[in-house]
């Protein structure tokens, strides 16, 4: 092994920023290990692996890279830190870190585990669990001892990184109103993995989604922010690799400032392909919503392998039981991050800025939100990472998404964020589910989920915005097959069909998964139209799956997430154009009508021209009593919608819209009386084709949803 200081000169440098940054000399490291005895920076002097190598490899197949160790000989309280002259930008490195091996106490140092900095902003390679990962084996009596052959042959890189080239995206903002989003929910190669129009070897990858064809499909439709699942780079862990599988949506983090390699047509340039992306798509006006896990890591529980932060300071950065001896586990993956302490939230914050100011990105949504508000007594509102959030002045322009639960005791916090949070309303997705499928409405809360869910989000001074509403997601079924399948079909994932939900909501009309019969058919599509129009009339902010818009299916797959292949991504072969063509009419229409982006919640007040912002009605047009709302039988529901009362905005609107969403039979329903003037229909759900006017009733159909304004139409 190269003597460092042979070719090296080594000073103190600065304790921050935390990780290894390049400057015109060489780098300076800084590395938070506070239990510590030694830290290394390890530097590989090979050439970067072959770019086929997609980290899929076993470790007798991969050869050691040549490793010159270099002592980090200073320390600032927890941190230590050196400069190391003379490494140039695109070095690979990585960290070795020695200290006390007490499992029992929570202590897992190991030095021959090369670790991944947590603060890499490059890795050369996708990370996949392998054999010489693990920290410790099976002792001699059974309990386990530290496992002492060298990882680094099979543990991806990071890369010393230089300045960006352009273009910048974050000077292109599209800077949407938080009330006027669309948001489209995709996987990031899912979405280009299989189109026709986008060239075979870009399929899949950042550029693929940059395509034309890509953009092309988002623009025509109108969705105006992108959400993306996971693209910070994570771990394909070991029950997956063992049976053959990936981690396809990519909630296993490693590195939070580093973009997937495994999405970059070439590994060496995944930060600017990403960074090529998300400029292209704030040229189109498509924000960026990015999925972030800050709730754990990939490295599992205390027989996982030993990665990054299990080596640096396992009693730090993760949440202990039994004196460390094991991990606390509220996020079902084995670890959860102790986000409460400084240093912990320190690198979330740290990771959540480089991603708004060096890829531009518009916002978060947060996986198992609820376990980053957890302190030592629970879930809290008010605790340090959302004050640090709410005063951090890069993030505070940012949209904030919650996915408000996590598994751990008092986890489902639906509701319980503070402003300026939005959540994902799980019980609106269940309520228009039900509503259809033909449970009473309202017992199980549509009219509440068409203005806002305000019984959940009115208070604190929070806006209707903070409703994230969706029918799908991609955890779960796609609405298609929402209306295909009783029951869910995961046996891919090789857990036995065991993984999942098993209450979707869902009911394949007496035909499991597909089927010629026209007749169910045309049921099936009448329902995805009635669930559909009800999503993008309804208060809040609408969320729609990718694919949904054009009939995709995962084959009755509610959990895809170790499916990265046909059943995964969107199958464009078969896009159904009719509804397509159906969706892009209700997302121009909810675009013309500010009645419907309404961020004040209405509860029927009056407004300063006399007429109260909602007025329900039934089918035979009268305003429901009481009892109405617990009928059994109570299958259509009507909603005369105006501007919010006692909101400048709300009260500016002139524009009335009314809504019927009829699970039930053929009505004759009465309109509002406009006096001389006349409905414009909008949407009839039923009758996707037709357009027209009316007055004094309308014929709505069995299974339909039907939207009228007095607004003038597209031109």
């Amino acid at each position: 092994m190269t003597d460092p200081a042979d070719r090296r000169e080594v000073t103190a440098g600065r304790a921050w920023p935390l990780g290894v940054t390049a400057d015109e000399s060489g780098v300076n490291v800084a590395v938070w290990a506070p239990e510590a005895t030694e830290v290394k920076l390890c530097l590989f002097t090979a050439g970067w692996p072959d770019e086929s190598d997609d980290g899929t490899g076993d470790s007798e197949s991969v050869t050691a890279d040549a490793e010159e160790q270099i002592p980090l000989p200073y320390r600032d309280g927890e941190i230590w830190h050196a400069h190391v002259a003379g490494v140039p930008v695109g070095m690979r490195y990585g960290l070795r870190v020695d200290g006390p091996d007490r499992p029992g106490e929570g202590m897992r140092f190991n030095a021959h585990k090369l670790l991944i900095d947590p603060y890499a902003r490059m890795l050369d390679r996708p990370v996949r669990w392998d054999p010489l990962m693990s920290g410790v084996e099976p002792g001699p009596d059974g309990d386990p001892v530290m496992d002492v052959r060298d990882s680094a042959p099979v543990v991806p890189k990071g890369v010393v990184v230089g300045a960006a080239a352009a273009p910048d995206p974050a000077a292109n903002r599209p800077h949407h109103a938080l009330a006027d989003l669309v948001i489209y929910e995709t996987h990031l190669k899912g979405i280009s993995a299989t189109h026709p129009d986008v060239p075979e070897e870009i399929r899949g990858t950042y550029s693929g989604m940059a395509h034309p064809a890509i953009i092309g499909h988002l623009t025509s439709l109108g969705v105006n922010a992108v959400e993306l699942l996971p693209v910070q780079a994570f771990l394909d862990d070991r029950h997956l690799v063992e049976r053959g599988l990936t981690n396809y949506w990519g909630y296993q983090p490693i590195a939070w400032f580093a973009p997937e390699p495994r999405y970059a047509c070439r590994l060496r340039d995944a930060e600017s392909e990403l960074r090529s992306l998300i400029h292209t798509l704030h040229e189109a006006g498509i924000e960026v919503i990015v999925d972030v896990v800050c709730n754990h890591n990939g490295e599992g529980d205390e027989h996982g392998p030993t990665l990054s932060l299990r080596g640096l300071h396992n009693t730090g950065y993760f949440r202990l039981l039994d004196d460390g001896h094991h991990h606390v586990n509220v996020t079902g993956t084995g670890n959860t991050l102790r986000v409460e302490h400084p240093m912990v939230l320190r690198l979330v914050l740290d990771s959540l800025r480089h991603w708004v100011q060096h890829y531009g990105v518009d916002g978060f949504r947060f996986d198992l939100a609820a376990t980053v508000g957890r302190t030592a007594h629970g879930f809290d509102p008010t605790g340090a990472f959302f004050q640090a959030v709410r005063q951090d002045p890069v993030l505070a322009g940012v949209k904030l998404i919650a996915e408000p639960w996590d598994l751990g005791p008092g986890g489902y916090q639906l509701g319980h964020f503070p402003h300026p949070w939005s959540e994902w309303n799980d019980r609106f997705r269940d309520a228009v589910r039900r509503a259809w499928r033909g449970d009473p409405l309202g017992q199980v809360g549509l009219p509440s989920a068409l203005l806002g869910s305000a019984s959940l989000f009115d208070r604190s001074h929070r806006d209707a915005t903070a409703s994230i509403n969706f029918v799908s997601a991609h955890d779960g079924f796609t609405l298609a097959d929402v209306v295909s399948y009783a029951r869910k079909h995961n046996e891919a994932n090789l857990e036995d069909n065991g993984d999942g939900h098993d209450d979707n909501h869902s009911d394949n009309f007496g035909v499991e998964g597909p089927s010629d019969d026209e007749q169910v058919r045309s049921g099936r599509a009448r329902r995805v139209r009635g669930m559909l129009t009800t999503l993008f009339v309804s208060q809040g902010v609408p969320m729609l799956l990718a694919g949904d818009e054009i009939g995709n299916s995962q084959n009755g797959s509610n959990n895809a997430y170790a499916q990265d292949n046909d059943i995964g991504w969107i199958d464009w072969s078969s896009r159904d154009a009719e509804l397509l063509d159906f969706v892009r009419r209700l997302i121009d229409v909810r675009g013309r009508l500010p009645v419907l982006r309404q961020r004040t919640f209405r509860h029927g007040h009056e407004r300063g021209d006399g007429r109260r912002d909602v007025v329900w009605r039934r089918a035979d047009g009268e305003v429901p009593t009481p009892e109405d709302w617990h009928d059994p039988d109570l299958r259509l529901i009507a909603a005369e919608l105006r501007g919010a009362a006692g909101d400048p905005d709300g009260e500016a609107i002139s524009d009335v819209v009314f809504v019927v969403l009829n699970a039930g039979d053929d009505a004759d329903v009465p309109l509002p009386d406009l006096g001389a003037g006349r409905w414009r229909i909008e949407i009839d759900s039923a009758r996707p084709n037709d357009r027209g006017l009316a007055s004094d009733s309308y014929p709505v159909l069995a299974q339909s949803a039907v939207v009228m304004s007095t607004a003038a139409g597209p031109s």
